[in-house]
């Protein structure tokens, strides 16, 4: 008997939704000229309007993909906590200071 398979982590929902965008274009690539032709247009009016819409699917693909990494970095670098001067995560990360006679033991 096989062992069941385990479901992969999905990816974000952002990037499933650039990700069906992108199919989408690019399925209307292929339908956009189908349909131009059906309707009578030139296989070179066709074949125009298809790298077209190839070319703008390109580039709306790149321009996604990129808001996708500015995004991801913002989240990022809010998520990182505040940083102090010098990287420092807190105000008492100090290195190698000396301990004051207040914050020693008492006997």
């Amino acid at each position: 008997m096989a062992a069941p398979r385990t479901r992969e982590p999905q990816d974000t929902p952002a990037q499933d939704a650039v990700s069906d965008v992108v199919r989408w274009a690019a399925f209307s690539c292929v339908l956009v000229p189908v349909v131009l032709v059906g309707y009578g247009t030139s296989l070179a009016g066709a074949a125009g309007s298809a790298l077209g819409l190839v070319a703008v699917t390109g580039v709306c693909r790149l321009l996604l993909r990129q808001s996708e990494r500015g995004a991801a970095r913002l989240l990022a670098e809010q998520n990182s906590g505040p940083r102090g001067r010098h990287g420092r995560t807190t105000s008492g990360a100090h290195r190698g200071t000396r301990q004051s006679a207040d914050s020693a033991p008492v006997d």
